[in-house]
């Protein structure tokens, strides 16, 4: 006979429990449908990160520029101590045959004096150290060994020397790569910016920097200012070059990066200054008021000092701002302006 239990009723705690969780359920598809999608950034927004990704690119490269130099002059300095210890240890070998002839000498006349015979054997340090008759060696002998003991000093010296600069050029090409990475993650970060933007877009801000860089370039007021003496053709070198575009690391002589530019102008006009902006900071007299300021002179940027232009006159800096721009003339008052620096 077939059974006819009651089916079990849920309990009021589980209605409960599935009332709110319905309920729940229902008010956050409310809240999803009424939410507003994720608005997508305008062009004037993507320009704006862009630029801050720029500057921040521009940071970075200036360290590489610096990490740069240093592995150039490194690499120079080494070159010339392991020459040095390679003509060193020529010497030493000539000293060491010298005394080496002695020997034979003293030995085809009645035998080798002992204590050229310790030397022979032994570290010259040593031998001088321990030798308690130096009136048995002649003054020839004193002389030669003297000298062979200084030679071999001066050698560990450079040898220790020359490895110390070795271990110092792989920590700055450790840190050059870091830099480089560092440079192309902000600028790879910029272009994905730029890539979220239509086609018309990205024409409408190319063009909208290339009248800039028109108008900049072709159209401002220098005044009356003009340069003179070395600083003169540095600015002149700098203004051949107008129109050319910003590559990061670049020092000409068809691309630069700001520094890039200012140590090439003035290279044009045989005067060498350091590579980067915030050595350049320190390469001559710094002059804090704008009013001073004669065409030609550097004029340093931002608090970190990573920005560097040439003074053009009336208030205008020609200089090359970053990547995506060209060399131009821009207004001082654009950035912010640290202090101008006369070579």
């Amino acid at each position: 006979m077939a059974s006819h239990r009651r089916p079990k009723q849920p309990s009021r705690t589980r209605v409960t429990v599935l009332t709110t969780a319905a309920a729940a359920a229902v008010v956050l598809s409310a809240n999803a449908a009424n939410a507003a999608p994720s608005e997508k950034p305008n062009k004037d927004e993507v320009k704006t990160k862009v630029d801050k990704l720029y500057e921040e690119a521009e940071q970075a490269t200036e360290k590489l520029d610096g990490a740069k130099e240093k592995q150039q002059k490194l690499q120079k300095q080494i070159s010339a101590l392991q020459d040095n210890v390679a003509r060193g240890q020529e010497d030493l070998n000539e000293l060491r045959d010298g005394l080496g002839s002695m020997a034979s000498a003293q030995y085809r006349t009645g035998g080798i004096d002992p204590s050229v015979a310790l030397f022979l054997s032994s570290d010259p340090d040593d031998f001088l150290d321990k030798a308690s008759a130096m009136d048995q060696l002649s003054a020839q002998q004193v002389e030669s060994l003297k000298k062979v003991q200084e030679k071999q000093r001066s050698l560990a010296q450079q040898r220790a020397e020359a490895s110390a600069k070795l271990k110092d050029l792989a920590d700055t090409r450790a840190e050059l790569a870091k830099k480089k990475k560092e440079v192309q993650s902000k600028l790879g970060s910029a272009q994905k910016l730029l890539n979220t933007l239509t086609a018309q877009e990205k024409a409408a801000l190319a063009t909208k920097e290339q009248e800039r860089a028109t108008r900049a370039s072709e159209r401002v007021d220098l005044g009356n200012s003009k340069g003179s003496g070395r600083a003169g053709a540095a600015f002149a070198a700098a203004q051949s070059v107008i129109g050319s575009p910003y590559v990061y690391g670049a020092s000409g002589p068809s691309s630069f990066d700001c520094s890039g530019l200012t140590s090439w102008a003035y290279a044009q006009a045989g005067v060498t200054i350091p590579r980067t902006s915030e050595a350049q900071a320190n390469a001559g007299t710094r002059i804090y008021s704008q009013g001073d300021l004669q065409v030609g002179d550097l004029v340093i940027f931002y608090g970190d000092q990573h920005h560097v232009g040439l003074y053009a006159g009336n208030g205008q800096v020609l200089h090359a701002p970053h990547t995506g721009a060209v060399v131009r003339y821009e207004a001082i008052g654009n950035m912010p302006f640290q202090f101008g620096v006369r070579i």
